[in-house]
């Protein structure tokens, strides 16, 4: 049999494999995917972890569970030989090994695009994964308590947050974190809704690049409405100790700095692979989603999702790629799989071609807004569209019922408001012996 390796098991690996397990004959080819996750973070649900309105375990879809016949390998790829048709994984124990294979699949995502800004390694924290999804609500509750028994004088910092980059990520997680705090307000009778203070910088003059300028600047004032700051042509210059500076002067203590400014190619893609890459890092790759040019693909070599430089045929603009998001990724997953089948038996591939079908954002619960090239919606039937939308969206029926029974339950008993900060050092009670005073403030529940 032939083997087809994926790199990633993110949307697009996810989805191509997938898409292979339903289409491939029995002993046609084996299918292998190289992860270093065990599972698919659907990103979507990010905002609504942080917020506590989907539970973590929801937001990721098990590899092992949904790819049944698939040979999953727990460790990431660190280099790509494909004149050899041979990759190096590396695991999470022990030594690195070659993997060969005959058909090659690039999926392996973004990455969060750091700046060497002081203290931002430091102290911020990404949403990109459900693990930071978690931190990043837990880290918001802790605060809570522990600003509840502090003097008024003392606790500006620890009801200080910052978000960093008004894309979707960023505007969501920001939206979500303040409806949670809102909410969360009234069971702290010591604390008040005009101690919290919400930061969304970005460096450009709108936030949400996705949607028209209208749109955009509603979200903006909705946001500050709620009592947001949002800080337009805005630089973070430092964030060392917590102790946020910006390019316009301004300054403050934050507890939590959440860094979602933007995303950049994986640097395995681009440092470490013979194949073709563009000025961007991303792989050249053709509309059938081959690895290549139009006069030159590269044999048995295909690619799709975040790292792949995909011509956008939808609009009529050579040389545009793409945008590297869900949306796309999950069609460019589900076209790659056809295609190779296509390819394996002799036919010829099909470009891929998607036309938008809009954008939707959730602003915390109850509030959102879409936008489908002129049509614009506000508000609560925008987000009940939020939720729909990623509720049919989520791969496999199991993670819908699953979803959809959280919501409903948060009908009723709204939502789940304990922190579990403590699991990140699940054995400090058991080492101090039940002593709280050799845990630490920022571990206490």
């Amino acid at each position: 049999m032939r083997t087809i390796l994926v790199v990633g098991g993110g949307y697009a690996g996810f989805y191509t494999a997938w898409g292979l397990e339903k289409r491939l004959r029995r002993g046609e080819a084996r299918v292998i995917v190289v992860d270093p996750r065990p599972y698919m973070t659907y990103q979507p649900f990010l905002p609504e972890v942080v917020a506590g309105s989907v539970e973590a375990r929801h937001a990721a879809v098990s590899l092992r569970r949904h790819l049944r016949t698939t040979e999953l390998v727990n460790g990431s790829v660190t280099k790509i030989d494909h004149e050899h048709r041979t990759v190096v994984v590396r695991p999470a124990v022990g030594g690195e090994f070659p993997i060969p294979y005959d058909v090659l699949v690039v999926t392996a995502g973004a990455v969060t695009r750091k700046l060497a800004i002081p203290g931002v390694a430091e102290h911020a924290i990404g949403m990109k994964h459900v693990e930071e999804a978690v931190a990043i609500r837990d880290r918001l509750l802790t605060a809570f308590d522990q600003a509840a028994v502090l003097p008024v004088s003392e606790r500006r910092r620890l009801l200080s947050f910052t978000f960093v980059g008004g894309g979707f990520s960023g505007v969501e997680g920001f939206g979500e974190l303040m409806s949670l705090a809102h909410s969360l307000v009234r069971k702290y009778p010591a604390l008040s809704a005009g101690e919290l203070e919400f930061h969304l910088v970005e460096a450009r003059d709108r936030i949400l690049p996705e949607v028209t300028g209208e749109p955009g600047r509603w979200v903006v004032r909705h946001l500050r409405e709620r009592g947001g700051t949002v800080h337009l042509n805005a630089q973070l210059r430092s964030a060392v100790d917590g102790h946020v500076v910006l390019s316009t002067g301004e300054e403050w203590d934050s507890e939590l700095i959440v860094w979602t400014a933007g995303n950049g190619a994986n640097p395995m893609v681009h440092n470490h692979t013979d194949l073709p890459i563009d000025a961007r890092g991303q792989v050249t790759v053709r509309a059938d989603l081959r690895i290549g040019t139009a006069e030159a693909p590269v044999p048995d070599a295909w690619a799709a999702g975040d790292d792949a430089a995909v011509p956008d045929l939808a609009i009529n603009q050579p040389g545009v790629a793409t945008v590297p998001n869900a949306q796309h990724a999950v069609r460019q997953g589900r076209l790659l799989a056809k295609n190779i089948v296509a390819v394996l038996r002799g036919r010829e591939p099909q470009p891929y071609v998607h036309h938008s079908l809009g954008t939707v954002a959730t602003l915390g619960l109850g509030r959102g807004i879409f936008q489908w090239h002129r049509i614009v919606i506000k508000g609560f039937p925008a987000w009940v569209m939020h939720r729909g939308y990623h509720v049919l969206a989520v791969p496999t029926w199991e993670r819908k019922v699953r979803v959809a029974a959280v919501w409903a339950t948060a009908l009723f008993f709204g939502r789940d408001i304990v922190s579990l900060a403590s699991v990140q050092n699940p054995r400090r009670a058991f080492e101090t012996g039940g002593d709280t005073t050799a845990v630490s403030p920022g571990e206490r529940v």
